[in-house]
């Protein structure tokens, strides 16, 4: 591999572990049940829409 690809690798692996890192808001899912399904999850974000 050329040192121009182990560069761009090596970007590329900091970039991924950034995106790791970063906090997400997972606010809007609160009171959702783990493992629930995806209807759980839409049925739940709809109501919390109505309030």
């Amino acid at each position: 591999m050329s040192d121009t690809k182990n560069v761009q690798a090596a970007d590329d692996e900091a970039q991924v572990e950034q995106d790791d890192e970063r906090e997400v808001d997972t606010s809007h899912l609160d009171g959702v049940e783990d493992g629930c399904g995806c209807a759980e999850v839409w049925e739940h974000l709809s109501d919390e829409r109505d309030e």
